[in-house]
């Protein structure tokens, strides 16, 4: 890449543009994402209160206007990709660029949006918690070329609290005590954990708060409005020995972690939060927007409905809070995020939110509707902006959440994350509505869900899918030939025409706790895929192609393994010992190549995820306890959060996944019970490196081989309707209890439950459901197979559960004999 001097740039700046900008920071990011010369004029624009940016090419130049820079860069990338000259992603750069740019290329956008949102709070802790600067530079220029302009900036969040404790007079150790673990942090944010995998070293505090600098720096450079981290009320525990008469309530989340949380109407809780703001703009300067949220999947501390005081504490509530951000900077703008409004509005009904922001004038407060495609998918619920009728008068964000937990399994509605905004700009209840967003839990997966958003949120008018996925083909490999456009066709036909919320197979599970994963692995799916066999040659030249191939093949080859593993279960059901044998050994083999086909690939490789844990330390302790962190929060979690955020990466598989169902097979053969608790918690506080893989020569031709070979593997007749297996290591003469996780699909279809016992009677005691570690419900009813027994166990479509929804059975062997069986779901 030639230095930023050999480009060919002119600037224009207006005399009318008062605020002081310039167009350097985009000459800057040209610089870094271009692959040649390229003769370009920018020239910055106000037109009222529009966001927009305009293009033309005269004299074999283009000439961008824009609102901002971030518009700039957005106009930029449109005339890029608008002319098939190529794309930015995660996983790669094809820049095409022509030497001459033909004249008579216009185009005018002028986004139904004032600002484009990104990042969820716990994007922070699934995805970035270990991130560097040069990879937040890429992300920067990610965010500016797709017109990203309001990024949640969370960085160094810890470094200002433990200031303002410390000036409060708690101990470094208290303050130590409290913290969780990088990876663990957007939860204490939260007020749902403290101390996993804690503390954090004084350099942590050092390199976070040099970090932010540059994050900041650069975002306001770019134009971007920032959104950074507020008070929201929770405190070390330690707090009682400074102020032993304030008043917090414990917190408790998913049944087994906790915080602390101030009561607003302490002054204490505005004291620190006018200092927390006074801390943070003493170290980064001023800034607009401040997020807090203090009730995320929580209950409120305040009377039940309809009784008045509910309501006045209320807004009470709010006022004090927004009181603490204010009196910090009198200018700020509350954000507060709204995944509460759908999941819980057994709690946040009409009045109750009215309530809370009722005190806060209109315009300082954002409210981020965070998730209207569970709403729309998961839920079946009234979207929120008709169901608060328009969050009244507030600002507030359209917003999705494409992914939870950075899960990699491939899901997602196309048509609607390219489209669904419109229902809201249509609204008659659309109130003030400003900004359009993309909140998931993690990144660097299903790229072309975000390349769509982006473009969404930009666009003047409804988008032709067909159409861009066209386009977009194009612009990442360079051509769209037939077989592509099927492969599109069928993905839209399953896991790109279908949403679910935890996309995993069964084999990302603990072995034994389901038989069937949730992800769309449907005809239509493994079809798809099939035809990417048959490409032509120029798209098998293609890097971002050969990327691609490999995530599509390590999903249609984990739909394979999970039949795979219901073949086995079948073979030890019916005692067929030499075939089990047999399908353990192909499961290993496709399991490990899987594994080794997705090494060369950074995003799907967790050496790298290891690699910049440890970067962080400063010594090999430090070192020690990142990797252990990062090992954590994509498996145990805690635990007991088990898998939920499960990838599909190499080196995970190879020495996680594998291995974990190696020792539930040889517990088969055994009858002795493994204890997979102790081997995970041991796994994730090993600190030796991941074993070595031999990446293939040829990714094509490896995952074409991939693909043929596990063509073969068809489902076993009805087994969707099994949901787990017991072994007689798994029961004896006293009480036992097992549980098997069920997903929300199976569980909105269920009509009870069959125990068949294979071997051995065993009596049950109860059936109960977790959802999120909390009962939810429950069946007491004693019973003995002979060989079966039934439970009647409709739930309706009322239960809720964010992670895990799990099948709790108690029970024990009726008689002497040892037991084996298994549970068959029953469905409507």
């Amino acid at each position: 890449m030639k230095i930023l001097s050999s480009f060919f740039i002119c600037v224009f700046m207006l005399c009318s543009i008062s605020y002081g900008q310039t167009t350097s920071a985009v000459k800057e990011l040209m610089g870094r994402v271009l692959e040649k010369d390229f003769p370009v004029s920018f020239e910055l624009k106000k037109q009222g209160d529009s966001t927009f940016f305009t293009y033309k090419v005269s004299d074999g130049k283009l000439y961008i206007q824009g609102s901002d820079n971030v518009a700039l860069c957005r106009g930029l990338y449109d005339y890029i990709k608008s002319n098939h000259f190529g794309l930015f992603s995660w996983s790669g750069n094809n820049m095409n660029l022509p030497t001459h740019l033909q004249d008579g290329c216009t185009k005018r956008v002028v986004s139904p949006f004032s600002y484009h949102y990104y990042f969820n709070v716990v994007t922070y802790g699934y995805t970035m918690p270990y991130w560097d600067w040069n990879r937040w530079e890429k992300e920067i220029d990610w965010m500016a070329l797709h017109g990203v302009n309001m990024p949640l900036a969370l960085v160094a969040n810890e470094a200002i609290s433990a200031r303002v404790w410390a000036k409060l007079g708690l101990t470094s150790k208290e303050i130590d005590d409290y913290f969780a673990g990088p990876a663990h942090l957007p939860w204490m944010r939260m007020g749902n954990i403290s101390n996993i995998d804690g503390p954090l070293p004084e350099t942590w505090h050092e390199q976070q708060i040099a970090l932010q600098h540059k994050i900041l720096k650069r975002m306001k450079e770019l134009d971007m409005k920032p959104i950074c981290p507020a008070f929201a009320g929770f405190v070390p525990k330690a707090i009682k020995r400074l102020y032993p008469d304030v008043t917090f309530t414990e917190t408790s989340w998913a049944g087994a972690f906790h915080n602390w949380m101030l009561s607003p109407k302490e002054e204490l809780f505005h004291s620190i939060g006018k200092m927390f703001i006074e801390e943070w703009e003493k170290e980064f300067g001023k800034n607009d927007y401040y997020i807090a949220d203090s009730f995320n999947e929580m209950d409120i501390p305040f009377p039940p409905k309809d009784d008045p005081k509910r309501y006045t504490l209320l807004a009470e509530y709010g006022e004090r809070v927004y009181k603490s951000i204010k009196d910090g900077n009198k200018d700020a703008i509350w954000v507060m995020q709204g995944w509460m409004f759908g999941y819980m509005r057994d709690i946040w009904d009409y009045k109750t939110l009215q309530a809370l922001v009722s005190k806060v004038p209109d315009d300082k407060m954002l409210l981020l509707d965070l998730a209207v495609d569970y709403n729309k998918h998961i839920w079946h619920s009234d979207v929120n902006w008709e169901f608060y009728k328009g969050f009244y008068n507030k600002p507030w964000v359209y917003s999705v959440i494409p992914n939870m937990g950075s899960k990699c399994g491939m899901t997602g509605v196309l048509e609607f994350y390219a489209n669904g905004h419109w229902e809201a700009l249509r609204s008659a209840n659309k109130g003030n509505l400003v900004a359009f967003g993309m909140a998931p839990e993690g990144i660097e997966n299903n790229e072309v869900i975000y390349e769509l958003l982006s473009d969404a949120g930009w666009a003047d008018k409804e988008i032709d899918l067909q159409q861009w996925l066209r386009n977009y083909s194009i612009c990442r490999y360079g051509s769209y030939p037939e077989e592509l456009k099927l492969f599109w066709n069928h993905m839209l036909a399953s896991v790109y025409g279908s949403f679910t919320d935890h996309p995993r197979y069964n084999w990302q599970f603990r072995p034994s706790a389901t038989r069937k994963g949730s992800i769309n692995t449907c005809k239509m799916f493994y079809e798809g895929i099939e035809k990417l066999i048959n490409v032509p040659e120029e798209l098998k030249q293609s890097e971002l192609f050969k990327y691609d191939l490999a995530q599509w093949t390590a999903a249609y080859v984990g739909g394979k393994l999970e039949l795979l593993i219901n073949h086995i279960e079948r073979a030890y059901e019916e005692d067929n010992l030499v075939l089990a044998k047999n399908l353990e050994s192909q499961f290993e083999t496709l399991m490990l190549r899987m594994d080794a086909m997705l090494s060369p690939f950074p995003t799907s490789n967790m050496q790298e995820w290891i690699d910049k844990a440890r970067a962080f330390g400063t010594t090999t302790e430090e070192a020690d306890k990142y990797e252990s962190n990062a090992r954590r929060i994509i498996t145990i979690w805690g635990p007991p959060v088990d898998d939920y955020s499960a990838r599909i990466w190499s080196g995970l598989i190879r020495d996680y996944y594998l291995p974990r169902w190696k020792a539930y097979f040889a517990q088969k053969k055994s009858n002795v019970k493994f204890d997979f608790a102790k081997w995970e918690s041991k796994w994730v506080e090993k600190t030796i490196g991941l074993s070595k893989v031999n990446t293939p020569e040829d990714i094509f031709k490896e995952s074409v081989s991939l693909i043929q070979d596990a063509y073969f593997i068809q489902p076993v007749g009805e087994v969707v309707a099994k949901l787990g297996s017991w072994s007689p290591a798994d029961v004896n003469l006293s009480w036992t209890e097992m549980e098997w996780s069920i997903t929300r699909t199976q569980l909105n279809k269920l009509k009870g439950i069959r125990v068949c016992a294979k071997d051995g009677d065993i009596t049950i005691a109860s059936i109960s459901l977790w959802a999120d570690g909390i009962k939810v419900k429950e069946v007491n009813e004693e019973k003995t197979t002979s060989p079966t027994c039934y439970y009647d166990f409709a739930c309706g479509d009322n239960i809720s559960g964010n992670n895990t929804l799990v099948l709790k059975i108690k029970f024990k062997q009726t008689h002497e004999l040892v037991s084996s069986g298994f549970l068959e779901a029953v469905y409507y």
